[in-house]
């Protein structure tokens, strides 16, 4: 372990369970490296994700932002093309961005479509699938509303999904927020995650969670305040 890991070590009580406004603001002091780190909250379910009704995914519009102004991308045809321009999209096409993405580009964060794209999306659905980037119902990226659905990805919108280890990984902002921000972006993705609790879980839904920058010891989070939402 490294001379500066070890001196980030002494800052953090590993046997406490930090509340969110402790971890946001002990976070400030823990950001030592030398470029703005961002910040990442996982949240460790009670889920059992072979259970196809139990897959937990969603997004949400976190009130800060999370420090990045992505670029977007959207299949649409149409008069709908204007509507995603005017938005605020980076990239706007249908066949034409189908056949880049088949020649290996993928320069864009989000990628955005209109429900009668999806047809036409099965030819990179293997190309964009792994990469996190394929267009979902359930993320709000499948939609007729493109104004509202591009402005929200460029304003903040964050997409979570449980990973084969029942745990959802999300960035909710950089080190050089204040922690008043990371706190709201952390309640707010924690809140979305607690609503989009399976109606088949049984016991503890929201098991553990950590947060932690780029570089700094992870900080455990009290789990209580979130037990006893109604999803």
């Amino acid at each position: 372990m490294s001379k500066r890991m070890n001196e980030l070590n002494k800052l953090v009580d590993k046997s406490k369970k930090y509340t969110l406004d402790e971890a946001c603001a002990l976070l400030k002091n823990l950001a030592k490296a030398k470029f703005d780190e961002s910040v990442n909250v996982s949240i460790k379910l009670g889920v059992d994700v072979k259970q196809t009704n139990q897959m937990v995914r969603g997004s949400v519009v976190l009130p800060h932002g999370t420090g990045k102004v992505p670029k977007v991308l959207v299949f649409v045809k149409g008069e709908k093309e204007n509507d995603a321009k005017a938005a605020g999209a980076d990239y706007v096409g249908a066949d034409d961005l189908i056949e880049k993405i088949n020649g290996g580009w993928h320069d864009f964060d989000v990628a955005i479509a209109t429900p009668d794209m999806m047809k036409e999306l099965g030819k990179v659905g293997k190309v964009l699938g792994p990469l996190g980037l394929m267009p979902n119902p359930k993320s709000g990226t499948v939609t007729a509303d493109i104004t509202r659905s591009v402005k929200e990805a460029k304003a903040g919108r964050v997409e979570f999904k449980v990973d084969p280890g029942a745990v959802i990984h999300t960035v909710i902002g950089k080190a050089s927020f204040d922690a008043k921000k990371l706190q709201d972006n952390a309640g707010t993705l924690l809140e979305a995650v607690v609503k989009a609790k399976p109606a088949g879980v049984k016991g503890a839904y929201i098991q553990n969670i950590v947060i932690k920058t780029t570089m700094s010891p992870g900080l455990s989070i009290d789990t209580k305040p979130y037990l006893s939402v109604v999803a």
